[in-house]
């Protein structure tokens, strides 16, 4: 692929994760010799994660692709309205509409098992205030998030999740990026953090082009050539 014309791809994680969860794919993309940035979303509000995000994508000379996995398909949908975001591939995500929340689109179908294991601690905030973290209970995390792959590394992602404010469940999207730019999704078919009906209507309702894979939420990990091979579609389609 001609390096010239290649977007930087910037690599968003969700809720009860960070970076590292992209291990798998960032070494295919930079054998391509593809731009990567993964940075780490601070997990602490819908609008301030997107600002953020947003403020990274500004910062990249050229064409970006966003790729937005589980909550930072959320991310992605209010941060791809930056002026160089030329395409977005949602991975197991959520694809809010303008106003929605995450609770909201969730709410439309029935519980995943995510919902049963969720733990809510407090934290402090700025001028003397308390929000709460929401993550995911460590003896269920492998089930539930990554059953199908390597049990060691479940293990290790469990204890090192990257917590939720809960706030941000409940925060609307103030845009829709898919609206105005190509979008690709991935449905986790086997996903027990998100309803994968959750997935299926929100890339429907974009006029996505989709992709089911047999796969649990972590889906960069248990499907990596296959997440690969749409992020290349996606790059070659924006490219072109």
């Amino acid at each position: 692929m001609n390096k010239s014309i290649a977007p930087t791809v910037v690599l968003v994680h969700g809720a009860f994760a960070d970076a590292s969860s992209f291990a798998a794919v960032i070494p295919e993309l930079l054998a391509d010799g593809i731009p990567v940035l993964a940075p780490a979303v601070p997990n602490r509000s819908l609008t301030g994660d997107a600002a953020y995000v947003a403020s990274v994508v500004r910062r990249i000379p050229g064409p970006v692709v966003l790729v937005g996995h589980s909550y930072g398909g959320a991310v992605i949908t209010v941060a791809g309205i930056e002026d160089n975001v030329v395409g977005l591939v949602y991975l197991a995500g959520y694809a809010l509409d303008e106003g929605e929340s995450l609770g909201a689109l969730q709410g439309r179908f029935p519980d995943s098992d995510l919902a049963s294991a969720l733990v809510y601690s407090p934290y402090p905030t700025a001028g003397g205030g308390e929000g709460v973290d929401v993550s995911v209970d460590v003896a269920r995390f492998p089930a539930i998030f990554a059953h199908d792959i390597d049990p060691d590394l479940a293990a290790v992602l469990a204890v090192t999740q990257r917590p939720l404010a809960a706030a941000a469940f409940t925060e609307s999207a103030p845009a829709a990026a898919w609206k105005t730019r190509p979008a690709w999704g991935v449905v986790a078919s086997a996903d027990r953090t998100i309803n994968p009906d959750v997935e299926r209507f929100g890339y429907r309702r974009a006029g996505m082009i989709t992709t089911e894979m047999d796969s649990s939420h972590l889906v960069m990990l248990s499907r990596p050539k296959d997440v690969v091979a749409m992020i290349r579609e996606a790059i070659q389609h924006t490219a072109g």
